[in-house]
């Protein structure tokens, strides 16, 4: 199961929000990059890196910020918030994404999330699957769009993606657990999905369970900032699942 740390990003600082709700942003340190490289150094390899300004302009914004980790460290950057035109995925991976997640695209605009699916290939490509009471909401969570979980996840997988990264809304910064009985729902009703949990990882425990559900992988954020999990028990997971 991959370890996937996340960086959040407002004004080019690491933030971490509570459900989505930009009104709650807690800084926690003004150089992303110092965090990534303290990542690094503890054996991680993965990061999810959002740009929140972008989420809610609706375009790239924190690209330089992107371009720096990548430019600064091994890790495999996987960039979402904001990518909504040609232009902005391009941008991306010229700044050394290696993948990007797409979640408002796929369903404000299809056609275009489908031809980044066939001009990238499906391995750079991540559905951002971001669920509030079964419904994909978009536009930094702003905005419920009506679509059910698994018709949307379905929908895409018939596209040849495969990777997944879904996001509880209710659970997001909240440090109350991971969303189990909804991925263990997605795993029955879709196998082979490599799914990735975001939202509620609080603690060794939760990552102990979702490893046992032999899940892709697990994003986790607030947890490390606010010191509920070490980058040294990472570390010992990381080296114990290998």
């Amino acid at each position: 199961m991959k370890i996937i740390p996340a960086i959040d990003i407002i004004d080019g600082k690491c933030v971490r929000l509570s459900k989505g709700d930009y009104s709650t942003q807690k800084t926690y340190n003004e150089n992303p990059l110092e965090v990534a490289k303290q990542f690094e150094a503890n054996g991680i390899e993965y990061l999810h890196l959002v740009d929140l300004d972008g989420a809610r302009s609706n375009k790239i914004i924190n690209h330089k910020v992107l371009e720096k980790i990548a430019n600064n460290t091994q890790l495999k950057i996987d960039f979402g918030g904001g990518l909504k035109s040609n232009e902005d995925i391009e941008i991306a991976f010229n700044s050394g994404a290696h993948q990007i997640t797409g979640g408002s695209i796929a369903v404000k605009n299809p056609e275009v999330f489908k031809n980044w699916i066939i001009k990238y290939g499906a391995d750079k490509i991540i559905l951002g699957a971001d669920v509030n009471v079964r419904n994909i909401a978009v536009s930094g969570w702003l905005e419920d769009s009506g679509l059910d979980i698994v018709a949307f996840i379905k929908n895409h997988i018939r596209l040849g993606l495969h990777t997944v990264i879904c996001t509880d809304i209710a659970k997001d910064g909240m440090l109350q657990g991971a969303s189990i009985d909804l991925y263990k729902e997605l795993q029955q009703e879709i196998p082979n999905l490599n799914l990735i949990a975001s939202g509620g990882v609080a603690s060794m425990n939760d990552l102990e369970q979702l490893l046992e559900m032999k899940m892709h992988g697990a994003i986790i954020g607030k947890a490390i900032y606010e010191g509920n999990i070490s980058l040294k028990e990472l570390e010992a997971f990381i080296l114990k699942d290998n």
